[in-house]
């Protein structure tokens, strides 16, 4: 690792940063509306986004900095089991074909904004809708701070900031430059500046993937030689766990561990809120489904990208933090201005998804804590106001988790997100489908799943932590290890079903559905639809 600082690298990534900057406050007037002060407007682009333009928005809000630096640093550390994220971004797309078209038009036609808007207006019930919404901002929360550990190694790499006995102010002083510039555009644009953003963003990934998937392998002599140097490696004990660093293919006794988190994570992506927000931007039913089939792009993507963490080892990357292992192969592999390149891919996908994110759980605030119970008169531009602010004070404590926690907290804090946020899928995708499910079976079974998944993963130890220390555990009855989210939403399901039928035989009451059946397959611009109706006035009842 370079001990000062790489200056060309840097003045790349500045140009690209100051580029990205000035795109995002020029995005405020970027098809500006009539009245901005809307959270359709400000918090999603209108609904007016089209194929291209969503799919970049997607892309850049599910294929994050995260994403880029931690799925090759997990084959870089422990091999072939890091591999999961990519079937699993295989696995979604079918399942998201199935539900989002059916989400994009009820939430066109009665004026949703989040998820709980969706689920209060099914069931009728706030209490329900408040424990989505309680979820998804606390499952958010991580997710924005592992961005910022993106934008932290990126600089770290760089040698921005100073050593380790720099003055913390000067060390972290880059990151909250970042911080406050994405800030700043994200209140003046809303989700306009990461749409536009996000196409900066996508290119430069795409552009360093296709480089460095050549341009490494000859270096390094080829994937012979990598492959081979990776299994030496793996090979080697570890010496905190006393077994093998890692493997090239799963062994037989992780495969529960593999198929398990593959399949849930899964089911959990789209359940969270930033994913929703991009979704409900896109201005057609026809919009979904398009980029439900190209989507699989980003996998093959993936796939490639994860192959870095084998070319790492071969390069003989050293570090003590595996979130370095990629920034460090640029820095070591390519010229000093095209690692300012791959640098600025890795910085602009942190902007991009933090931007969305911090929206998405501003606009969960909003609509279904504040207007449900602290303001309900609230009016449209208030709510704007609201979310604004509230999207500001997202970012600030993801900051401060990221200046004041290990970096492995904020990562193991994000995989009990994935867990927490996965028991939200019966009250979503089963409403999409069915009434049948009774809205207090569905807290119940919302209750026993997250507080199963977050006692069972505060049990978790690794060799660095003693709670939260991973996301697998023997799985009660089978006895092999599984992925803990999925076996909470096992358990969530089981108990939403036996409680169904106890609610039905008390004959207790359902609430009042907002929706009817047609609203699930409604169009833009078929009679009846209006996107501008508050929740509580649109529809039909019965």
């Amino acid at each position: 690792m370079n001990d000062g600082v790489n200056g060309v690298a840097l003045a790349v990534f500045i140009f690209f940063f100051v580029l990205v900057t000035a795109m995002g406050f020029l995005a405020a007037r970027w098809r500006k509306a009539a009245n901005e002060h809307t959270l359709d407007e400000w918090g999603l682009g209108g609904r007016s986004f089209g194929t291209w333009v969503t799919w970049f928005l997607l892309g850049g809000d599910l294929y994050t900095a995260y994403t880029f630096v931690a799925v090759p640093a997990a084959i870089y550390a422990a091999g072939a089991a890091g591999f999961f994220a990519v079937p699993y971004t295989i696995l979604v797309y079918p399942l998201i074909f199935t539900f989002l078209p059916r989400l994009w038009s009820v939430s066109h036609k009665h004026g949703y904004v989040t998820t709980s808007d969706f689920v209060h207006g099914r069931f009728g019930s706030k209490g329900l809708s408040l424990a989505v919404a309680v979820t998804g901002i606390l499952a958010t929360m991580p997710y924005i701070a592992l961005q910022l550990v993106g934008i932290q190694a990126v600089l770290d790499v760089m040698g921005v900031g100073g050593g380790e006995d720099t003055n913390w102010f000067v060390k972290d002083l880059p990151l909250l430059i970042a911080f406050g510039v994405l800030a700043a555009y994200t209140y003046s644009s809303g989700l306009r500046a990461p749409a536009l953003i996000a196409f900066v963003k996508d290119t430069l990934i795409y552009v360093v993937i296709a480089v460095a998937i050549i341009y490494i392998p000859v270096k390094l002599g080829g994937f012979d030689e990598i492959f081979a140097s990776a299994r030496e490696a793996y090979s080697e004990t570890n010496p905190a766990t006393g077994a093998p660093r890692g493997s090239l293919v799963p062994s037989e006794a992780g495969q529960w561990t593999y198929a398990t988190l593959a399949l849930g994570s899964a089911l959990a992506l789209f359940m969270y809120p930033h994913s929703i927000t991009a979704t409900l931007s896109s201005r057609s039913r026809e919009v979904i489904r398009r980029n439900t089939t190209i989507l699989p792009l980003y996998s093959l993507m993936l796939g490639l990208l994860a192959l870095l963490g084998f070319m790492a080892i071969a390069a003989g990357v050293k570090v003590q933090n595996g979130q370095l292992a990629i920034p460090q192969l640029f820095e070591n592999m390519f010229p000093a201005w095209f690692a300012g390149v791959a640098f600025a891919a890795i910085g602009i996908g942190a902007l991009v998804p933090a931007a969305i994110m911090s929206i998405a759980a501003a606009n969960l605030f909003t609509r279904n804590i504040y207007k449900d119970f602290i303001k309900p008169d609230a009016t449209p531009k208030q709510e704007t106001k609201v979310s604004k602010i509230v999207s500001l004070l997202v970012k600030v404590g993801a900051l401060a988790f990221v200046l004041t926690m290990d970096k492995t907290v904020a990562i193991n804090f994000q995989l009990l997100g994935g867990i927490w946020i996965l028991q939200t899928f019966p009250a979503l995708v089963g409403g999409l489908f069915t009434r049948w499910f009774h809205r207090w079976a569905l807290i119940g079974g919302w209750a026993v799943g997250m507080v199963y998944g977050t006692v069972a993963a505060y049990g978790v130890a690794s060799p660095t932590q003693k709670h939260f220390g991973g996301s697998a555990k023997e799985i009660p009855g089978i006895g092999e290890i599984g992925y803990i989210g999925l076996t909470a939403f096992v358990l969530n399901l089981v108990v939403t079903v036996v409680l169904t039928f106890v609610m039905r035989a008390c004959k207790a009451p359902e609430g009042v559905d907002r929706t009817s059946p047609e609203d699930y397959t409604a169009d833009a611009g078929d009679p009846g639809v209006d996107a501008k109706l508050p929740p509580a006035t649109a529809g039909s009842a019965h």
